[in-house]
């Protein structure tokens, strides 16, 4: 859970005597091995103040990756789990550029920072007061005893997000996906449960982040849903209402990475393919593409298609530039013995394995293969018809990054 801070933390943390506070005591290791020495110390420094030190610069430093921007940032722990990463977070700023927004769920102040940048008014709103102060402190915005923190054209009040308290703006949420301690998938459970949530701002633009994993048939969506990655992994889903989003389009699929690259794909993309005996290279998409359900209109682009019409491997003479791919060498039956030799003839060491769509553990059958050669190979295990089969490949790096805005 973290250590619980309250609003004379944060008061000290954000004041001259905490900041230099800070900066001390993240000269030290704060490691598993210097922990004890490190908590004397800080104890030793600064007293009751400790605690709410040692767990700020903890937090800072784990936000390096996702929020890179936010080194000076206060954070809670709950908060920072959830806080969008700030090229996503960018992404959907983007799409609501010159639109004024509502973030009902504002927690620390992620996704401000980044709307605020692009939209002429942005409200945020949290009954959480700890983290509506820090909100305030990361986004530099002065208090205003009447309408709460507000600078530039931020504005931060304590309201209930289920409780319509704007006219006129798009409304951006973030329920959390915790009940009873546990992560849930259950629409109805998240905080503010989901529907309840819909059902408050029926009608209006709004646009609500959640787990990929959200069961949205469960649901009844009717609007767009927008999977997003970040440098290959999945990062969350998002619900679009048919306001903000393209014609005719129900299912996107957004690839970015570190670099800047974006690539977008949806169902409105065409998606015909043909059908065809593998080609030289086996491509796996990315996981926002499959989990869109977007493979077909991903290969469309690519001129690839798939090996089997129920898997997500594709497959092409030719990989396109940006893609990592996998030269095929060889088709073996999907048999132990047959594999386990072949590797041997072939001196295969390291041994990367891929599965899709048969029920085998990789690495208890890397255990069984024993591959002890010098030669890195990759093993493409799938189902194409009813029959499982192994493709033996090589790998093949991407090139330069696609860029497709």
């Amino acid at each position: 859970m973290g250590y619980r801070f309250s609003r004379d933390d944060v008061t000290h943390l954000g004041s001259a005597a905490g900041r230099a506070a800070l900066a001390e005591v993240d000269r030290l290791e704060l490691t598993s091995a210097t922990h004890l020495r490190d908590i004397e110390r800080v104890r030793r420094l600064f007293g009751e103040q400790a605690a709410a030190l040692i767990e700020t610069v903890g937090l800072r430093r784990k936000a390096e990756v996702k929020l890179p921007a936010a080194d000076e940032w206060l954070f809670t722990d709950d908060a920072l789990q959830q806080a969008t990463p700030a090229l996503v977070a960018e992404h959907r700023a983007a799409r609501l550029a010159g639109r004024a927004v509502h973030d009902v769920t504002c927690s620390i102040g992620a996704e401000l920072a980044e709307l605020a940048a692009v939209c002429p008014a942005v409200i945020g709103s949290d009954l959480d007061e700890v983290r509506l102060a820090m909100a305030a402190h990361n986004l530099g915005v002065a208090p205003s005893p009447r309408l709460g923190p507000v600078d530039r054209n931020i504005l931060l009040a304590r309201a209930d997000a289920l409780t319509p308290t704007t006219r006129d703006t798009v409304i951006i949420a973030d329920p959390a996906r915790r009940a009873d301690g546990r992560r849930t998938y259950d629409p109805a459970k998240l905080q503010p449960p989901l529907p309840d949530l819909l059902s408050a701002y029926a009608g209006r633009d709004i646009a609500v982040k959640s787990a990929p994993g959200l069961d949205f048939d469960r649901l009844g969506w009717v609007g767009e849903i927008e999977i997003v990655s970040l440098d290959g992994a999945v990062r969350e889903a998002c619900l679009w209402s048919p306001g903000l989003s393209g014609p005719g389009v129900t299912r996107r699929a957004t690839v970015l990475d570190s670099h800047g690259a974006a690539t977008t794909f949806t169902d409105a993309d065409p998606d015909d393919i043909p059908d065809r005996a593998p080609g030289d290279w086996i491509i796996d998409p990315d996981g926002a593409i499959v989990r869109a359900g977007l493979v077909r209109h991903y290969a469309a682009k690519h001129g690839l298609w798939q090996l089997d019409p129920q898997i997500a491997y594709l497959t092409g003479d030719t990989v396109p530039a940006g893609l990592r791919g996998f030269r095929i060498e060889d088709r073996l039956d999907l048999r132990e013995k047959t594999l386990r030799r072949e590797l041997a003839r072939r001196d295969c060491g390291p041994l990367e394995i891929l599965i899709r769509g048969i029920n085998v553990d990789p690495d208890a059958l890397r255990k069984k293969l024993k591959p002890r050669g010098t030669r890195p190979y990759t093993l493409v295990i799938t189902r194409i018809g009813r029959a499982g089969t192994a493709f033996l490949c090589t790998a093949h790096a991407p090139t330069s990054p696609e860029l497709d805005h």
